[in-house]
């Protein structure tokens, strides 16, 4: 940044760019720009299939906590879109096909063919799984299996199985080497959810040197002018390269498809690794930047008003003076050693801090049918600070004909929230013909005290017991959670405590009739901060334990080799509380019930199937009100539907013909059920096309979401708010490997 540039931008009250890893960004896309020399690419990115990059099959004891030995990648199902293998926590990396759970693990190809920018996309796709955030907006949240995650200020995304790592409103997908998607709840196998999520575990996987040398530069376009420019480089060292280094650098800016936003994004991540003999160890240091203009914001219904037809994508009543940015650092260091050929120790330590300020009108609130907005207009500042540790063992041995495969886990979770807020004057507008309105000038916070901090620390055993050369597999395992938090007023004094634990067990079972064929079934809990009664109560103050979410699930799946598909019947139930006259109970629970079909890989040569079907009853089994006893939770729908389709031309070699079908039911606002959204169905068309051009493996793709520019309201979340569907928006890049 210039000094008069940087200088203008202190001026103007917003905080300057990160320096060093912006910088890095920026020389390494001169440096290619300018035709800086770069090492040979032998083969490409972590494609695919290439024997180089497939991780053999290793004993429990000797994979990580959290990453595969670096370099080395489980091998995809046909058409490179979901992996084979992938985390579950305590256990470690386990094949599909050994996992006592419905999973899903998307790969960096299907990433990149997709063109998704951040999770949103991705998690979009999964049919148990929706985003009830806002295109445009300020963080990516969802539903799996009718249960909320990510949805607040603690990122509820784990970093190679570390909660308290990842950047805490958005991760992008340049530094993603795979979105692992476990669906239910899973305490014993993560620890418990910093923000109390039980629907499912979403972990991503960073990126790190691959067995072959990369150098991969990328530019992108979205409409209505969003250009950006992505480097990737990997390369390994040393004499047996046990080395290495992978560097991912995004610069991306411009207008949005929404009217008067613009948006800009800088990223660098940075992943160094070692590979010895018995010590393995990664660093993953990643930092980014966002700014936002006239950030969309979630809308709010006013009692007794029904929604009104969601108007076109485009519209967008945030005022154009209204601004949002964050920037993220986070860190992890991971290291495990081999003891012994059967007992391995392993480390993680790592965290985040996140600072964001925004002035802009807050969610607003649609006030009548005609869709006339009230909204408030603040400027706020926002801190969060989070840190974990572990550390364990792994170790396996047999007894008799039993195989076991131990795991033994301390963990640690710290997190410090602090925000404050200088309130303007509300402004009214309308969803259908947004209204600009007199820029406000309103100071920023002169301080921003703490808000509420929490330690979550735990101690896991598990056991997977196998027979008949692993045919038979039984998972069991405990976990004991202390859980400790305060809330604090402006003025730093105490207001509200909280100190409980909680003991919650896993039981799994895999069986194998055939080698294609897993049958498994699993009993597992899920962990929520139980509530304090509030002043109104007659039992003000009173803590209560933990929250437990059961579910039971039974499930098969099948892998022909090429196709993948996982059948699975669950029912998850979650107790809450409520205020039933004058005393505050736990009397309230939501069910959660349906079957789940997942299919991906090779359906036909040179035809290549992702997606699935959900079907949910969810129903408010408990509650103190006869009017909403019985009724649907809010954003629950009946049906969620994904069917992505891509064709490989015979008679254009290398041309791809994409496409993908999204449907998801109607879902309600409020718990009475009065106030509702209808169901929306979506397409999405695209193509991409692989060449060589001038000796570089280059590929071109392009993209038309919501195709037919469908008008629908989206993304209900948990506290009743609606956000509006992304308008037809066309994306185009062009990767060439140097």
């Amino acid at each position: 940044m210039s000094a008069t540039r940087y200088a203008t931008v202190i001026a103007a009250g917003r905080p300057p760019r990160p320096k060093p890893f912006a910088l890095a960004v920026h020389h390494a896309m001169v440096c290619l720009a300018m035709g800086a020399t770069v090492a040979p690419l032998a083969v490409s990115a972590q494609s695919q299939a290439a024997p180089a990059h497939a991780a053999p099959t290793l004993p429990a004891v000797t994979v990580t906590a959290g990453a595969e030995a670096p370099g080395e990648l489980p091998q995809p199902y046909a058409g490179g879109q979901v992996a084979r293998a992938g985390r579950l926590g305590l256990l470690g990396n386990k094949s599909i096909m050994d996992t006592p759970f419905a999973i899903t693990n998307y790969t960096a190809q299907r990433l990149e063919d997709q063109q998704a920018t951040t999770l949103a996309e991705v998690l979009n796709s999964d049919p148990s799984t929706r985003f009830t955030g806002q295109v445009g907006g300020v963080t990516d949240s969802f539903y799996i299996r009718g249960f909320p995650i990510n949805e607040g200020n603690l990122s509820e995304i784990a970093f190679d199985g570390v909660y308290g790592v990842s950047p805490n409103y958005h991760l992008f997908t340049e530094y993603l080497e795979r979105v692992e998607v476990l669906k239910g709840p899973a305490a014993l196998l993560y620890g418990m959810s910093p923000n109390s999520g039980v629907g499912g575990v979403v972990n991503v996987v960073p990126k790190r040197a691959l067995a072959t040398d990369l150098t991969r530069f990328t530019l992108d376009y979205a409409s209505d002018a969003q250009v950006g420019g992505a480097v990737d480089l990997s390369r390994r060292f040393g004499e047996d390269r046990e080395w290495g280094i992978r560097f991912n650098g995004l610069h991306r800016q411009g207008p949005t498809a929404l009217d008067s936003q613009k948006s800009r994004a800088e990223v660098a991540a940075l992943s160094l690794d070692y590979r010895g003999e018995r010590l393995r160890a990664s660093l993953d240091l990643i930092e980014q930047y966002q700014w936002v203009d006239a950030p969309t914001r979630p809308f709010l219904i006013a009692a007794g008003v029904q929604v009104p037809p969601a108007p076109d994508g485009r519209r967008n009543v945030s005022q154009p003076w209204g601004w949002w940015k964050s920037n993220d650092v986070s860190t992890l260091l991971h290291a495990e050693y081999d003891l012994t050929d059967n007992l391995t120790v392993f480390a993680d330590a790592g965290g985040t801090r996140s600072d964001v300020a925004r002035l802009s009108d807050q969610t607003p609130a649609i006030l009548n049918s005609a869709g006339a907005t009230s909204s408030a207009v603040q400027n706020w500042k926002f801190q969060v600070n989070r840190s974990s540790f572990d550390t364990g063992v792994r170790s396996k041995f047999e007894t008799g004909p039993v195989k076991h495969a131990l795991a033994l886990q301390a963990n640690l979770y710290m997190d410090r929230f602090a925000s404050a807020n200088v309130s303007g004057t509300p402004v009214t507008s309308n969803i259908y013909a947004p209204a600009d309105r007199a820029a406000q000038n309103i100071a920023a916070p002169q301080n921003v005290p703490k808000v509420s901090g929490s330690t979550l620390s735990g101690l896991s055993l598990a056991d997977t017991l196998s027979v008949l050369d692993d045919r038979l597999q039984l998972s069991l395992g405990l976990r004991y959670q202390q859980v400790r938090s305060s809330n604090y007023a402006a003025t730093g004094a105490k207001t509200a405590s909280y100190d409980e634990s909680a003991v919650t067990p896993l039981a799994g079972i895999v069986f194998k009739p055939w080698h294609n064929i897993s049958l498994y079934a699993n009993y597992v809990e899920g962990l929520s901060k139980g509530d304090i009664a509030p002043a109104t109560a007659s039992n003000a103050g009173q803590v209560f334990a933990p929250y437990k979410t059961k579910q039971q699930e039974v499930g098969i799946k099948f892998d022909s080799g090429k196709v993948m598909a996982t059948l699975a019947a669950f029912r998850m139930t979650k107790p809450s509380g409520q205020l039933y006259g004058t005393v505050y109970a736990i009397d309230s629970e939501q069910r959660n019930q349906g079957l789940e079909l997942t299919v991906s890989g090779q359906a036909y040569k040179g035809v290549r199937l992702l997606g699935g079907l959900t079907l949910l009853d969810g129903e408010l089994t408990r509650t103190n009100s006869a009017a909403t006893l019985g009724n649907r939770p809010v954003g629950v729908p009946v049906v969620m539907a994904n069917l992505g389709g891509e064709w490989d031309l015979p008679w254009v070699p290398g041309l791809t013909l994409t496409s993908a079908v999204n449907y998801t039911g109607s879902e309600y606002v409020n718990q009475a059920n009065t106030q509702q959204v209808p169901s929306w169905t979506t397409v999405d068309l695209g193509a991409r096309y692989k060449t060589s051009m001038y000796g570089k493996s280059t590929t071109f793709r392009a993209g038309l979401f919501n195709a037919f520019n469908r008008k629908y309201w989206s993304g209900v979340a948990s506290y009743g708010t609606i956000s509006l569907g992304a308008p037809r928006t066309f994306m185009a890049s062009m990767s060439v490997d140097f």
